[in-house]
């Protein structure tokens, strides 16, 4: 699964094959609720590691990371089913797109500060959505908006 995805693992080691497999099982059995929830944590992980990036100043690790946040907040403020969801999708929208322009200036001033903000909004995003897990699960139709979610979680190597 070399896609030129970041990871934490090295390239070649029995970790990282470990790490892929697991992903890719986890992205096939995921609810739409599970694969969004994918998305969160692996932006999540990449964040904290942008943090300590530009912190120890790696340059283009830090740009390669802070550019799969920017592709995987895209993608969850495209999953979002603006018509159906009414002022709460608008807001989320929203709040996404700010977070998407705090990390490009991120990159540009290699400053950790706006970097730490987008991952605390994200952390507040993440609770609440595991928060109305259990009545998302149990709708039926669910599914349809996030499927594209599903597609770039398995593209990410979430």
């Amino acid at each position: 699964m070399e896609h030129g995805t970041l990871s934490s693992f090295p390239g070649k080691s029995k970790l990282a094959a470990y790490h892929s497999v697991s992903v890719i099982g986890g992205v096939a059995m995921a609810d739409p609720h599970g694969l969004v929830l994918m998305l969160m944590d692996a932006c999540a992980e990449r964040l904290a590691t942008a943090c300590g990036c530009i912190e120890r100043r790696e340059i283009v690790r830090k740009a390669k990371l802070l550019h799969s946040c920017v592709t995987l907040i895209a993608e969850l403020r495209g999953s979002l089913n603006l018509a159906a969801g009414g002022p709460l999708a608008q807001n989320l929208s929203n709040l996404y797109d700010y977070m998407m322009r705090q990390l490009l200036m991120a990159n540009v001033s290699n400053e950790s500060a706006p970097v730490k903000e987008v991952l605390g909004l994200l952390n507040d995003v993440r609770s609440a959505w595991l928060a109305i897990g259990p009545q998302v699960r149990s709708m039926p139709a669910a599914g349809a908006s996030h499927a594209r979610a599903g597609e770039t979680a398995a593209r990410q190597g979430v």
